[in-house]
């Protein structure tokens, strides 16, 4: 976690900011110690794992850096715990950064200036990336190599800087929003969907493991179940039950508990947040189940329209709960059916 440096005005401050900065060391530590560092490690993703297993090893048999990769999909899949398993297969260093803090075009020549060979450059969100910076990138991807630009009008000159042979993984949640030459120039682009309970089921039994904590084996399929499919929701709401297990029960983690643990949490059986309850209904009562333009439902439920669409919808897109249309939103038959509601044409009301 990078240092922070702080300044308090008074000693009780002091003891204030000590603790918040150990409370976010301690969840910085629990986030990485429970990611995998080989592939062997890595749950899901099996079509991913195995191009990456056979580009690694032939890049490794030939002594070459490994060709860029885009990891593209919703977020907490694994995108980032694959950019650094990739480089602790590669036996090389990590620099890790993200689209929205470059910038300058200082800021990616000094970062691409101090690549050694091998090394891996990791982007998070790189489609935030300015249309300046993309620039430095195509020729540094392609030809390892940035151009300096010094003197101005009439007087500006060139200067081609030769770069060492690195590798750029990306990663982005909206890979529609990346301008197509930077995406040409990727080597390897992989999609991450979503898991399958069976495999979140095994992704919290490893993260249990690794804490210590009593879990049955339905009590890891009710976590993984209302999990969302994705492995870092999973793990939240693993410590979530263990800390309910610990304070009402003897710590063992069952069935039984987890779902009452989760849905003190709000979190349903279908792995529904209130979040996402308070979305469906509005579509359903406020606009009859739609269609409903996302703008004009950001509006009603005073949220980001981003927030919607990228954290709200992708879910319940993949769920059928949610069916996206030319007019806009509308509701499906399975969230009806979930949220208890009439199907469609029989009038909005709430059979339970």
């Amino acid at each position: 976690m990078d240092d922070m440096s702080r300044n308090p005005s008074s000693q009780g401050t002091a003891k204030e900011g000590a603790g918040v900065f150990k409370e976010q060391d301690e969840e910085a530590r629990f986030i990485w110690n429970l990611r995998p560092r080989t592939l062997d490690e890595y749950i899901g993703q099996r079509e991913v794992v195995e191009s990456l297993v056979i580009a690694l090893t032939a890049a490794r048999n030939r002594g070459e850096p490994i060709d860029h990769i885009l990891f593209h999909g919703p977020p907490g899949l694994g995108k980032t715990t694959l950019a650094h398993i990739i480089a602790g297969e590669m036996q090389s260093r990590i620099i890790h950064t993200a689209g929205p803090a470059l910038e300058k075009p200082v800021d990616i020549v000094g970062i691409l200036s101090n690549l050694d060979t091998g090394e891996v450059l990791f982007i998070d969100e790189i489609h935030r990336l300015s249309r300046t910076i993309e620039e430095y990138l195509y020729s540094a991807m392609e030809d390892f190599e940035v151009n300096f630009i010094y003197g101005k009008g009439a007087f500006a000159r060139t200067l081609p800087y030769q770069l060492k042979h690195f590798t750029l993984v990306g990663a982005t949640t909206r890979a529609g929003l990346l301008t197509p030459p930077l995406r040409d120039r990727f080597g390897m682009i992989y999609h991450l969907d979503y898991y399958a309970p069976e495999e979140l089921a095994r992704v919290v039994k490893r993260s249990a493991r690794i804490l210590g904590v009593h879990l049955d084996e339905e009590g890891s399929m009710e976590i993984a179940r209302r999990s969302r499919g994705t492995p870092r929701i999973a793990n939240r709401l693993l410590r979530r039950v263990r800390d309910y297990a610990e304070v009402t029960a003897d710590g063992k983690i069952t069935q039984a508990l987890a779902d009452e643990a989760l849905t003190r949490e709000g979190v349903d059986r279908a792995g529904l947040d209130r979040l996402d309850r308070l979305y469906l209904t509005t579509i359903l009562e406020n606009y009859r189940g739609g269609p409903v333009g996302v703008e004009a439902l950001a509006a009603t439920l005073n949220e980001e329209t981003n927030t919607l669409v990228d954290v709200v919808e992708p879910f319940l897109l993949k769920m059928g709960f949610v069916i996206r249309t030319p007019a806009g939103r509308r509701v499906g038959e399975p969230a009806r059916a979930h949220l208890g509601y009439a199907a469609e044409g029989g009038g909005q009301q709430r059979l339970l």
